[in-house]
Parts: C-alpha cells; structure tokens; sequence
C-alpha cells in the first residue's frame, strides 16, 4: 500500500497506553499491525511516535507508569487569612500532591511548613486519593529530606516512618533538576492560575473557610478537559492510577516524632522533662526514641527495647520493674506497711521508731535504707537489746540509723533512761516583770 494510504496511529491514545504497567511501543505496534497488516514497520511506528511526543510538553511528555509516582511540594504563594476577632493577617502555606500517570491534583492550605503540617497533608492527600502510590518524590524541604545529597539523601526519620507505615518509598528529586519534579512544579503553576488566581479577591476568616473554597475549584480543575491529550485529570485518574494504587492500611499514620536520647546511669532516657526506663544493660548507650502523643518507645539498633504509656509530668519517672537489676527489684518489694510490721516483731518501740522515721521524711522511700539498716542491727545485737535502743533513741529524738548503732556500740542501751529534771517553779511577784513586758 502506498506510503500516503497507510492508516497513521493515534498517537495520544499510544501516549496514553504507554502509561500503564507493564505496556511497551513494541506491544502497542504489534497491536496497530494487527488491524492493520500494511501498517508501517517497527523502525517508523518508534520514530515517528518520538516526533509528536517532543512537540508535547516536559510534563505530558514524562512516562509515568499507573500508580508509581506522587510527586509533592508546596506552591509558595501564600494566601492571606484574617482573624475575625482582632484582625490579625497570617499567611497560609499551598501544599499539593500530584500523580505522575494522570497528574490527578491534591490541594489544600495549612499554617506552617513544618513536619507535623507536612505530615498530616499527605494523610488528607491519600485518603483523597483512596489509596498510595509506590514512590514518593517530594522536593528537597527540611520537613521530608534531613539532608540533600545527589547518592543517598537523609529522610527525615518521621517521614521515613510514615513511608513504612502505607509501604512506599521516599525518592527526594535531586537537586537543581526540574525534570525530576516537572510534574509537582507544572502543578504549581497550574494550581496558581486555575485556583488561587480566582481566589485573589476573597477575603478568607479561617483556614476551614479557605480550604473549602480550594476543595471546590479543585473538583472542577481535575475535570477539566486536556488540551493536547484526550480526557482530562480525572478521567485518566479513574482510568490508569485509581486502579494501580495501593489500598490504604485498616489503621491510618499515627504521627510520631524521633530524638537520640542517651541513657542514664539510673537507667532512664528523657522526653520532655519525663524519665522513661529502659533495660538497665543499655547504660550509657545511645537510642533511638520514637514517640507519639500517647506513647514513648525506645530502640537500639532498629530493635524495639522499651516502650511506656507517655506521661506529661515534668520531672517524674516511669519505671517498669523488669528494666532494674535483681538488687533494685528486691528494694521495690520494701513498702512503710511491710517494714512497720517487721519491726513490731522486735517490739512496740523499735516498730514506733520505724513508723516516726518513715513519718518525718517528704516520701516514707526516702527513710527505707534507714529503716532497713535499723532491723538489721538486730542480728548482731539481739532483738532485746535493739528494743531497749530503739526507747533510748526515740526518747533522745535521735531518728537514724547512726544514732541506734553509737547506743549499741557503746552499751548505753543497758543503762537506764535520763530521768527528765522537773520544771521550775513559778514565781509570782509584783516586781517581776515577766516575758510578756518584753514583747
């Protein structure tokens, strides 16, 4: 058949095709040859499609297979909402999220750039989505990238945890290289003319307020139509990445934050002013912390260690038995009530004089090794004599350890007690002034 008779491919609908998984020009000529016997050959069908294609833009002329890529950045144009009650002006952030395949576009506003916004974005963006994609390209900003580098960039270790959590990765665009984000930055561009150039003369009271007006010129910016390429964002969407996306998990991100922490020679590490305990082998290793609003979890060496019920209280513990060594588990079984009740057996006065040491302190844990150092003189002394040093002391007021020992050491439990002198008497007189002339 004549050169100018063969039927020519429809280039968009091959453009498009190549989009999904699995698809090559080998197959798709393969397919056009089939219809039509004196197509043209191999040779012609590739060049020929590489000639319309480079007359497509950087964006449309990408291949990006179904369900691969997210690409996700912010817009830097900012947007103006004022505070009803005072009048306040704060400038709301752009984030957007994009679909390599069908350039299906998430927008919304948040207040900062910083990891919690950035974060919560891209929950709102999959569930908007309906699922996840395998690979996430963000730009190269603090929230996501800890550090750029061209080889092996350094996630941010909450974001690398969201990535675990949904079972994609995290591909940072390089640096100074727009094709690696063509895709977020054409969004960029997009998003500014079709959606907040027509909100330039709205005046906006809260961040709710905005983002429903964003929601709705949103809905209407994916069905709009193409125009080099049949269909438009959400057509494509519904046809190429919906179906290739991964299903969301049953439970959705928890955000978490991370720190190194040290651990203490008592054995505990610190969050916000708290002490967590860890296994008392780890002292002076270094670990890391994840911790969410409700819990704090320890790991060494990507191993999970401890983990604890997150507390507020600043300057307090959260101490799990099976982290102490033997010695300071046995200390924990030591309570006033146990200790009162071991010195009753001695007698009256050695179990008063536990219970008044114990009384004197702000925390009756503080007076245990008193307390306990006191019993154990017993065994070297008798019970009967501790009993007789336990008067001495209490009616010397001398409430320690140190004070019951000294009367042991020197005998003085064998004597009998001071007798108190009587008071003087009163005298009564019209030429004594007494105290209350002074006051």
């Amino acid at each position: 058949m004549p050169l100018a008779l063969r039927p020519l491919p429809n280039w968009s609908e091959i453009h498009q095709e190549l989009r999904r998984k699995g698809m090559t020009l080998f197959l798709l000529w393969e397919e056009h040859r089939q219809v039509n016997p004196d197509g043209f050959q191999y040779s012609w069908f590739c060049e020929h499609y590489n000639q319309w294609a480079g007359k497509l833009d950087l964006v449309m002329r990408q291949h990006h297979r179904a369900g691969e890529k997210t690409f996700l950045d912010y817009a830097g144009q900012t947007v103006p909402v004022i505070k009803a009650t005072t009048g306040e002006i704060r400038e709301a952030q752009i984030f957007l999220a994009v679909l390599g395949a069908s350039s299906y576009t998430y927008a919304e506003a948040t207040w900062t750039l910083q990891l919690p916004d950035w974060i919560g974005s891209h929950l709102r963006a999959f569930t908007f989505f309906g699922g996840v994609s395998e690979i996430l390209v963000p730009d190269n900003l603090k929230s996501g990238v800890s550090k750029a580098c061209r080889y092996g960039p350094y996630i941010n270790p909450t974001y690398q945890d969201l990535a675990t959590h949904y079972g994609c990765a995290v591909i940072p665009a390089r640096k100074y290289r727009a094709k690696d984000k063509a895709k977020a930055e054409a969004g960029v561009l997009l998003v500014k003319r079709w959606i907040l150039a027509r909100l330039r003369k709205i005046t906006f009271f809260s961040l709710s307020q905005l983002n429903r007006a964003i929601r709705e010129l949103l809905e209407w910016f994916n069905a709009h139509a193409f125009q080099k390429l049949p269909g438009s964002r959400l057509s494509q969407f519904e046809a190429l990445d919906k179906p290739a996306l991964r299903p969301l998990p049953a439970q959705p991100y928890v955000f978490a934050e991370w720190k190194k922490a040290r651990v203490h020679i008592d054995y505990p590490v610190e969050v916000d002013g708290h002490y967590y305990s860890v296994p008392y082998p780890l002292v002076k290793k270094q670990l890391d912390i994840r911790f969410t609003q409700h819990t704090i979890e320890a790991f060494f060496r990507s191993r999970r260690v401890a983990s604890h019920i997150r507390s507020y209280r600043k300057g307090g513990f959260t101490t799990l038995k099976e982290h102490m060594p033997q010695a300071h588990q046995r200390y924990l079984e030591w309570t006033p009530q146990r200790l009162i009740r071991w010195a009753a057996e001695t007698g009256p006065l050695t179990a008063r004089l536990v219970e008044t040491i114990l009384g004197a302190r702000t925390h009756p844990q503080q007076g245990f090794r008193n307390c306990l150092g006191i019993l154990r003189l017993g065994k070297a002394y008798g019970a009967n004599r501790l009993e007789k040093a336990s008067g001495r002391s209490l009616a010397l007021g001398g409430l320690g350890y140190r004070t019951v020992e000294s009367i042991l050491k020197n005998g003085l439990d064998r004597r009998p007690l001071p007798v108190a002198a009587p008071p003087a008497p009163v005298v009564e007189h019209d030429n004594l002034r007494g105290s209350q002339y002074y006051q």
